[in-house]
């Protein structure tokens, strides 16, 4: 559940200035196209200069993200300014408003203008790559993973990869989901320079997933404590963006539990603080239901912890009682924008108030309930 503060970014391959013939005049009318200016994570501003023979009466900037999804979507943008022979239109991208972007995050983008006598003309598209430039990356590939880290000696990024490699096999062994493209990792030093390059962070991210965008991001230290809980991160962060490419369609999704579980379940065996607030619903008789957890975890930490520990156990119930086929079904199914009772029947014959009673029946007879 895919960052910066002050940021100076960029990669910025532009062939501004390069026009695209237009006819009647199209010479009488030029745009010329600034770098964009980027302020990491909150805002990027886009700038262009017109001249003509005439009054420039529309100028707009188009643009493309490159991110996961069924549609190539480009977006208009119509900047404001008075009518002249010569213009400057600016508009200014503020990411606190649309929500920020991963590092590696690719655009193209061009402009287009008009004049009073009708002449139009419109540039070649320029390239951006985002890019964090507060740190001197390293990078590290394997397979279908390049691993990004700016400090730390080379064991340290070994380590790390070898645990990413390790839970993707564990993930393909009990759920047979794998990648399906490419996917980035960004390795920030602590939780605090993470949550410095993202936008409206909460004082406890620690890790955070872009599966549109393929990419992880995590702050992780050099102790053997830090280390331990990076590799769990990353095998949980990591898990959701398998889950992601191996269900993605246009009408629906997996349900709460099941995307989290499979995430919960990819890190190894429950933390106590998990296994705690399972033992106290067990006790209480105040489990909460499989349907319930079919939407979005509650807000309080109680219900929250509570809820990913159901989750990991539902999961745990479906593999090793089912097996992994089932569970690789049921993602498949659920690519096909299946409603989550229909998926759930269509490949175990029970819908979620009936993995409800199976799953409790379950731990009734372990001896676990009363």
């Amino acid at each position: 559940m895919k960052l910066k503060i002050a940021i100076i970014i960029v990669l910025v391959v532009l062939s501004l200035g390069l026009m695209v013939p237009a006819a009647g005049g199209a010479d009488d009318l030029a745009i010329n196209a600034q770098n964009p200016v980027i302020d990491f994570p909150m805002s990027i501003t886009f700038s262009a200069s017109v001249t003509g023979a005439s009054d420039i009466v529309d100028v707009r900037l188009h643009y493309i993200v490159e991110r996961q999804g069924f549609a190539r979507i480009v977006s208009e943008i119509k900047p404001s300014f008075t009518a002249s022979r010569s213009v400057t239109a600016n508009w200014v991208w503020d990411m606190r408003m649309t929500g920020g972007m991963p590092p590696g995050t690719n655009f193209d983008y061009w402009w287009t203008a008009t004049a009073a006598d009708g002449t139009e003309q419109e540039t070649l598209p320029g390239s951006l790559t985002l890019q964090d430039n507060r740190y001197d990356w390293k990078s590290l590939d394997e397979g279908m993973v390049t691993l990004y880290w700016y400090y730390g000696n080379d064991d340290f990024a070994r380590e790390l990869m070898d645990a990413t490699q390790g839970a993707l096999t564990r993930l393909s062994d009990t759920a047979g989901a794998e990648l399906a493209e490419p996917v980035d990792l960004y390795i920030y030093k602590d939780a605090t320079a993470l949550q410095g390059a993202l936008i409206f962070a909460q004082e406890w991210t620690g890790g955070v997933a872009f599966p549109q965008y393929g990419v992880v991001s995590i702050g992780i230290g050099t102790s053997s404590s830090d280390l331990a809980w990076g590799k769990r991160t990353i095998a949980h962060e990591l898990t959701h963006l398998v889950t992601g490419q191996v269900t993605a369609n246009p009408y629906g999704d997996m349900p709460t539990w099941l995307n989290e579980g499979l995430s919960m379940y990819a890190e190894g065996p429950l933390e106590s603080t998990f296994t705690m607030a399972l033992a106290s619903a067990l006790k209480d008789n105040s489990l909460i239901s499989v349907r319930s957890l079919a939407s979005p975890f509650s807000t309080d930490s109680n219900k929250a912890y509570l809820s990913y520990a159901e989750s990991y156990e539902i999961v745990a119930y479906l593999i090793d009682r089912y097996g992994r086929d089932n569970m690789l079904e049921l993602l498949s199914t659920f690519a096909e924008g299946t409603t989550y009772d229909d998926a759930l029947l269509q490949v175990y014959g029970f819908t979620m108030d009936g993995l409800n009673d199976e799953w409790i029946a379950s731990i009734q007879t372990a001896g676990i309930l009363p």
